[in-house]
């Protein structure tokens, strides 16, 4: 939180009176005594945040493998392959391997 000197528009600093805490500022003579809490809280609205991967709709074409798990139960594993630029290669490669997330 930042207050302003009304006088001459600086930033007013914090500090220990004789009596109590205040706000003073340095280059005039203004001198605000804290006579109670001062408290000042701003919440910033959040921007939505695209999927990085696109989604559910981005599973629906991937290659699957059917794989077996401890127990001997089938699971089905998906593999999702995208190509990114990287800086000095030509192209690079990107997987990202799991289970596509449950339908909304």
């Amino acid at each position: 939180m930042l207050l302003f000197c009304p006088a001459c528009g600086n930033v007013l600093v914090a500090e220990e009176g004789p009596r109590c805490h205040r706000f003073a500022c340095t280059t005039c003579p203004y001198v605000r005594n804290v006579t109670r809490k001062v408290t000042s809280r701003k919440y910033p609205r959040l921007k939505e945040v695209d999927d990085v991967l696109g989604g559910a709709a981005a599973w629906e074409n991937v290659d699957s493998t059917a794989d077996p798990d401890a127990l001997g139960r089938r699971a089905h594993d998906h593999l999702l392959q995208m190509l990114q630029p990287a800086v000095r290669a030509p192209m690079a490669g990107l997987s990202a391997a799991g289970r596509p997330p449950p339908p909304r």
